[in-house]
């Protein structure tokens, strides 16, 4: 978890993936919001990337930054990913 003590790297290499697998959209949700040194896990929501490529890009994540990726797609809409939109932050 060497990449978690600094945050902005680690924004900037998620999104730098995120992009390379299409993401149009990209939300961190969930404890990782508050604290991401003390998290246990990433959080993320995601638009532009469906099917088997999310979880590619899910476990690329995991491989380059060394912990745990929890990625869910924000379509099609639910509950959950409406309170995803308006609480979480968007990182792209």
């Amino acid at each position: 978890m060497r990449l978690l003590t600094n945050s902005r790297k680690t924004f900037e290499a998620i999104i730098k993936k995120a992009r390379k697998f299409g993401a149009t959209e990209l939300i961190l949700f969930g404890s990782a919001l508050k604290s991401l040194r003390g998290a246990r896990d990433i959080d993320l929501a995601c638009r532009g990337v469906s099917g088997w490529k999310l979880f590619e890009l899910a476990a690329s994540l995991e491989n380059d930054l060394h912990v745990n990726i929890d990625l869910i797609p924000l379509s099609p809409s639910t509950r959950f990913t409406q309170h995803i939109e308006a609480h979480g932050l968007k990182l792209l």
